[in-house]
């Protein structure tokens, strides 16, 4: 990244700003800001998360927000109520009282003297994510969004659930979150009041975790804040971004067919990062990217981003299988929109192991699989964090997993395969349990026999026909089955064969289904449609996106270097297995404020071979805050188990003042299982 030192706007930095609410209450937020925006207002754009302004996302925001400033905008960095050093309570995502401070804020930020009036809403993730729900509430300063790597539909795709079947990542994001609910906000900026603050934090806090996974189905606990349920209720400009490697992706192709709004959408190879820092590369201007839709969106200037075509991709060519890329070879292509009337159905009929081109055939032989529970071990991470070269997150030759699946391969491709979007699999199938789950992974075999893990789609089939109202299966019955696998991006050359593997498991991306289930697979009746597009003279001229640019990070000294180590154990005589992720992000000092910050982390996956009801996920997490007369530590552990009508949650929580144990708390929740 290319940092700039001199920006062309001169700033001034307000550390910390209070923001009033109604109610009485504050948020807390930091304003980067043209220095002469009192006498030549200006457009905000606001940021609005709950990950601590003051130590844990302090230097990354520097760099975004500052640049933003100094081309001419006031940039504001907003905690959420109960987060960071904001007044009140969090107990949840996205709750209405969130949404609606986010309206209120806005309105402020609107009726300052340095304002224009108008206003952008921006973020990755969390801030992704309410934008948009922000946004449907109609503010009316609120002119244009940029949403990155989130969702539209909080059950479909988010770290709970996928699908219809349970996500690991569910308890890895819940229990980060559950910690960070815990933490204190800092004395410097609220004074003597931050222990009285931090007590009521405590003294409210709850495993969160409990009622995710209480709320099985897609019920209004999730339509709450998916925008999904009415895309008409957003009116402003939304600017929709996502990765291939990013568990949200889908999103964006379902928000531009959906939107009514002036919609516009970008997919890079990335994970679940911004654009400018993300891996795999290429790394691309983004901030520079966001000033064209802000200059267009809230200073009227003519940038040309609204004529361009307004859905562009990056086509990913066959590449070796590994954890991780530094670039991930491929080029930009566009559509005019999203869906495109340049692609055509290629289908593939399911015979006996073999892919065969054309349409369905008369019922030939029935394959079965009863896959062992360790499938999914090279399946990577549900949600890659494009963490660089510390990170190895992504899938591995798939070979290790298609041991345990039906596979069913094409024969060479006689000529160059590209396709964009959802591969559809239509499936006959029986199972001989009232639960299972079905896996479908499309993949690419290159010419030396490796697998690369093209896409991926998972369904519990209790919920086949809705998420709302699933049902258990009929032992033994034939049902048709569509499942449309995650939307990519992928060139298969001319030499390599497409690969469809079926599995009953996909751990530890899934938790599994108490029911050790035998799928049977009617093949010449079951088919995988790919999503053909093909290449177009206009391909040539795509042009690319700047290299990305920002501001110098805030200013910070390593006390231990970040790493992420992840192993696997196989106890060959007992079938048990072992998955480990040990993430730690170092220790940092902010010199802004002498602040040393730390964040721990560890992912632990066990299950049997043959025994579903033998998993088990541990997840601790720990957070440190420490400078001279201040040190603060959370400490978080919860596991997962289950049988087969219950599953099992165990959180503890412990908060420390130095070596003073301030809150120690333990949960021990039993909760129904719901057809999963």
């Amino acid at each position: 990244m290319r940092i700039v030192e001199r920006l062309p706007v001169p700033i001034r930095v307000v550390e910390n700003v209070f923001i009033p609410l109604s109610d009485g209450s504050r948020v807390a937020a930091k304003l980067w800001i043209p220095e002469d925006a009192e006498s030549r207002p200006v457009p905000v754009v606001m940021e609005y998360i709950p990950y601590r302004k003051r130590d844990f996302t302090a230097r990354r925001d520097a760099q975004a927000h500052a640049y933003l400033a100094g081309h001419g905008y006031a940039s504001i960095r907003v905690d959420c109520r109960g987060a960071g050093d904001s007044d009140g309570l969090m107990h949840d995502e996205y709750l209405a009282q969130e949404l609606e401070d986010g309206a209120e804020v806005i309105g402020w930020l609107a009726a300052q003297p340095w304002s224009t009036g108008k206003v952008g809403m921006f973020g990755g993730s969390w801030g992704g994510f309410n934008s948009l729900q922000v946004a449907a509430l109609r503010p009316a300063a609120l002119k244009a969004i940029i949403t990155v790597v989130s969702t539209d539909d909080r059950y479909a795709d988010d770290m709970h659930y996928m699908g219809g079947a349970v996500l690991n990542d569910m308890l890895s994001w819940g229990q980060q979150f559950f910690a960070q609910r815990g933490r204190p906000p800092d004395p410097a900026i609220v004074g003597e009041r931050w222990r009285e603050m931090w007590t009521r934090r405590l003294d409210a806090i709850h495993p969160q975790l409990v009622d995710w996974m209480t709320h099985q189905r897609r019920d209004a606990f999730w339509k709450h804040g998916s925008i999904c349920e009415d895309y008409s209720a957003i009116e402003c400009a939304v600017y929709a971004i996502g990765g291939w490697v990013d568990g949200y992706s889908n999103a964006v192709f379902r928000m531009m067919k959906g939107l009514t709004c002036p919609k516009k959408a970008l997919v890079g190879p990335w994970g679940h990062g911004r654009p400018h820092f993300a891996y795999p590369g290429p790394m691309v201007g983004y901030l520079q990217e966001q000033l064209r839709w802000w200059d267009h969106w809230l200073k009227g200037r003519d940038t040309g981003i609204m004529r361009e075509p307004a859905f562009k991709a990056w086509m990913q060519d066959s590449v070796e299988p590994k954890s991780f890329y530094e670039f991930r070879q491929g080029r930009w292509i566009t559509e005019p929109s999203w869906p495109t009337p340049n692609l055509r159905d290629r289908r593939y009929v399911l015979s006996s192991g073999t892919l065969s081109e054309g349409d369905e055939a008369a019922a030939g032989p029935v394959l079965s699989i009863r896959s062992p529970e360790t499938v999914g071990i090279a399946g990577g991470e549900w949600c890659p964090f494009g963490l660089g070269g510390v990170g190895p997150e992504l899938p591995l030759d798939q070979r290790m997993d298609d041991g345990g699946s039906l596979v069913f391969d094409s024969a060479p491709l006689a000529e160059r395969l590209e396709i964009l979007g959802a591969p559809i699999a239509e499936l006959a199938l029986s199972a001989d349990k009232p639960r299972a789950n079905l896996i479908v992974r499309l993949s690419d075999i290159r010419p030396d026999g490796s697998v690369l893990r093209v896409t991926y789609g998972v369904l519990n089939l209790t919920h086949r026909d809705s998420h709302e109202t699933p049902a258990p299966l009929e032992p033994g019955r034939i049902y048709r089955v569509r499942l449309a696998l995650n939307e990519i991006a992928h060139v298969f050359p001319a030499g390599h064969r497409l690969r469809i593997a079926i599995s009953t498991a996909y751990w530890p991306i899934l938790f599994p289904s108490p029911d050790r289930a035998m799928l049977s697979i009617v093949c010449g009746t079951s088919s995988v449609t790919l999503p053909q597009r093909p290449p177009r003279a206009e391909d040539a001229a795509v042009p690319d996106l700047p290299p990305p640019e920002g501001a110098p990070l805030l200013p910070a000294e390593t006390a231990r270097a970040a790493s992420v180590v992840r192993t696997l154990k196989h106890d060959v005589g007992s079938g048990r297995v072992e998955y480990r992720i040990d993430r730690d992000d170092g220790r940092l000092k902010l010199l802004h404020s002498g602040t040393f910050v730390e964040t721990v982390k560890s992912n632990v996956y066990r299950i049997k071979d043959d025994d579903p009801l033998a998993a088990e996920s541990t997840v601790t997490v720990t957070y440190k805050l420490e400078r001279p007369g201040w040190n603060i530590e959370i400490r978080t552990a919860v596991t997962l188990t289950g049988d087969a009508m219950r599953f099992r949650l165990v959180t503890d929580f412990d908060a420390f003042e130095g070596d003073v144990r301030v809150c120690s708390r333990s949960w021990d929740d039993r909760i129904a299982r719901d057809l999963v």
